[in-house]
């Protein structure tokens, strides 16, 4: 290199040191402000937890204050026994000095023997006290059933304020906002495929009609979230086929597993039960999706172990015991693969994984089908009617409703090479999806025809009309490695 190719190098080398000069000034602002960042987050974490720290020792000068207070209470009421015991012996002592003097003159009287004297005296007495004696006994149950009555009132009244919770109505319904209307005809697709595509994979009904809007509807809420999701992921991504409408269906139906795993975790974690096995805690997880006669069943659950909590410490029962039955007492209402009750369907469970016997006992009455065998189980079945009774928590004909919808499902699948069962439009349309290579196509029509007939056995009165489409679809794969 000659010395003027030299010189034509220093301004680039120049300028080179100049922009790394540059960069390294950058990024020494983007570490101050990620420091400064952290410093804010880290002095909102720290605000949070002092706030946390003075609710919580609020909370705990409150108790104290109920509990000295209930400790006064209890040694007034010990007082005033132990005064009422000693004007009873002065009574007592009394009355027998009386007795004495009054025997004594009879006896002079009438020149009786004592004994002769004791016993006229003694039934002319009984006979005149007789009246007042019972009236008192009397006044004192009357008495007694008032207080007993109110302390009743009060123990539940405790119970529910420590055990109410949020409740929200829930619906059958999800909508998605559309970022513009042309992307309805991306999500309808090519002659309809790619909305017949997501309505096949997801299994809900989707509504166009109105305007920036999409209305995803079914009776199963876990597949209404599948779906949701799904769809406002491919908005997002912009890729809507069917290939790929699949893909990201079966990617969130994952995920959902994985929420209903952790809803089970918070579940136990909030009613302070810990250590369950983990297919317990996973059916737990999945009373986020379920509801019963409209109410959705973590927030029965939750409600339920509080008011049962309180109530076995106002009356001295096993907590433990009372909290496990109240968490585990619906457990059976998630065990679809199984026939029976949810109530034997509970106990087989919890059986099964070796659960206390006096928590078993507590989830198999709590419908009343056995007699109760502890006062734990009294208080998980007073618990569970508090909360699932109270007005507005639960509606009558939904559970009905979804009875009948999972049989419509269940009249498909049960037939040889169904693959899956999607009851849609509130069961007036059933979507069949069935195996190609053990259902040719004559054989679909004919498999269409018996769930018709099956369906019709089964709700002889059904409301309207159920639409039963049979669909038999064959795709060949091939993957280049080119």
């Amino acid at each position: 290199m000659n010395i003027d190719s030299f010189f034509d190098l220093i301004p680039f080398v120049r300028r080179k040191k100049q922009e790394a000069h540059d960069k390294m000034q950058r990024a020494e602002i983007q570490a101050k402000e990620l420091l400064l960042t952290a410093k804010e987050e880290a002095l909102k974490i720290e605000k949070a937890a002092e706030e946390e720290a003075r609710r919580i020792t609020k909370e705990v000068v409150n108790l104290e204050k109920r509990l000295r207070l209930k400790e006064s209470e209890v040694e007034a009421v010990r007082r005033r026994v132990e005064e009422g015991g000693r004007r009873l012996e002065q009574e007592k002592k009394s009355i027998a000095a009386k007795r004495d003097e009054v025997l004594t003159k009879v006896q002079k009287i009438a020149q009786l023997t004592q004994e002769e004297a004791k016993d006229l005296i003694l039934r002319g007495w009984e006979e005149k006290l007789k009246k007042e004696i019972t009236a008192r006994i009397k006044s004192e149950e009357e008495k007694l059933k008032n207080t007993i009555d109110e302390k009743a009132k009060e123990m539940l009244t405790d119970a529910m304020r420590y055990g109410a919770v949020d409740y929200v109505a829930e619906y059958t319904l999800s909508v998605v906002s559309l970022p513009n209307e042309e992307l309805k005809g991306r999500i309808i697709g090519k002659e309809g495929r790619n909305i017949r595509a997501f309505e096949l994979a997801s299994g809900v009904d989707v509504d166009l009609e109105e305007e920036g809007t999409i209305k995803l509807s079914s009776f199963d809420a876990v597949r209404r979230e599948i779906a949701r999701i799904a769809l406002e992921r491919l908005i997002r991504d912009g890729r809507i086929q069917p290939e790929r409408i699949e893909e990201v269906i079966r990617r969130t139906k994952e995920e959902i597993e994985k929420t209903i795993v952790k809803a089970g975790q918070e579940l136990c974690e909030k009613v302070g039960v810990f250590d369950l096995p983990f297919e317990v805690v996973k059916f737990l997880g999945r009373f986020k999706y379920r509801y019963s006669y409209g109410q959705n069943m973590i927030v029965h659950t939750l409600e339920e172990t509080k008011i049962g909590t309180a109530l076995a410490h106002e009356l001295g029962a096993n907590v433990q015991t009372v909290k496990l039955g109240c968490l585990l007492h619906d457990i059976g209402k998630v065990i679809v693969d199984k026939e029976g009750s949810h109530v034997q369907l509970g106990v087989e469970l919890l059986r099964k994984h070796k659960l206390p016997e006096a928590v078993i006992s507590s989830v198999a009455s709590h419908h009343e089908d056995i007699p109760f065998s502890s006062i734990e189980a009294v208080i998980v079945y007073i618990a569970d009617a508090v909360s699932g009774g109270r007005p507005g928590a639960r509606h009558e004909d939904f559970q009905e409703y979804l009875k009948r919808i999972k049989t419509i499902e269940d009249t498909a699948t049960s037939k040889k090479g169904v693959v899956e069962a999607y009851a849609l439009q509130a069961g007036r349309e059933l979507r069949v999806i069935i195996k190609p290579e053990e259902v040719s196509d004559e054989d679909a029509t004919v498999l269409a025809q018996k769930i018709k007939e099956d369906v019709e056995a089964k709700f002889p009165t059904f409301p309207g009309q159920v639409k039963i489409t049979v669909i038999r679809e064959f795709r060949a794969f091939a993957t280049s490695h080119s």
